[in-house]
């Protein structure tokens, strides 16, 4: 399946007791379409007030429907915030974390002097200018396979700090200023690391070359403040061919 959701009221993606989870609303609607319960697997976990455009999940079940029905039958159980935009059978090879090839994330700043009284939730707001050419140049340090221990939150439990960033791109559209980022895999808030990094850098406040630095120290202490999580989003999941998984156009009016 293919999910979209604002993450603004949800505690992340990952079920837990007592809270607001994307997982457990999802779950929770799934379970009455196929009428026993269904536990879901997603691409790539979000943190608390974290979006998704094309989030991809898996579940096993032997409840027979129409894609269409599971759409449907879905999308009226769950709430505003979550839809689903596609199903489709696979076979048992494919599993939606372990068959990812690639994640890309992008993360929305709203650059410029005043607040939004509209994107408070949905980009993080800087009121000072940014030089998107200097985070440029930062961000093209970043690039390739490397142990990015220096961006990763404590709790996080990936095994290894070894990820390959594929592409690192700035740019602006008018007052946002929009970094997008793939990558063979993250680490637990890598993608809020890098941008607090790149913010830093855009301000003037460090220079192009710190982001070679703290990457080489492997220190997360050295690398700056965490960007706040709702400029966020999970805008693609690539897999091999052979899975035929629907190319979703992902629209949003803050640049993307």
């Amino acid at each position: 399946m293919g999910i979209e959701y604002r993450g603004s009221d949800f505690f992340g993606w990952q079920r837990q007791d007592g809270l607001r989870t994307v997982q457990e609303e999802l779950e929770n609607a799934l379970s009455l379409v196929a009428d026993a319960k269904v536990s879901a697997v997603c691409a790539g976990r979000t943190d608390t007030g974290v979006h998704a455009l094309k989030q991809v999940i898996h579940f096993d079940t032997p409840s027979v429907r129409q894609d269409y029905s599971w759409v449907q039958g879905s999308n009226s159980n769950l709430p505003k915030d979550i839809s689903v935009n596609w199903c489709t059978r696979m076979n048992e090879s494919f599993h939606a974390r372990y068959s990812a090839l690639s994640r890309t994330y992008k993360y929305i700043i709203l650059n410029r002097k005043f607040r939004s009284g509209v994107s408070y939730d949905s980009a993080n707001w800087i009121a000072n200018g940014l030089d998107e050419s200097k985070m440029t140049s930062a961000a093209s340090l970043l690039v390739g396979k490397h142990d990015f221990s220096a961006f990763r939150a404590r709790g996080c439990q990936a095994k290894s700090p070894v990820k390959e960033i594929k592409t690192i791109f700035v740019s602006r559209f008018d007052d946002y200023v929009v970094i997008s980022v793939e990558a063979d895999g993250f680490l637990q808030r890598m993608v809020r690391n890098i941008a607090g990094l790149l913010i830093e850098i855009g301000a003037s406040r460090k220079q192009p070359t710190w982001a070679r630095e703290v990457l080489a120290s492997k220190c997360r202490s050295m690398g700056g403040v965490t960007a706040p999580p709702q400029g966020l989003y999970l805008v693609n999941v690539g897999y091999p061919e052979k899975y035929g998984i629907p190319e979703m156009p992902v629209s949003l009016t803050l640049g993307l």
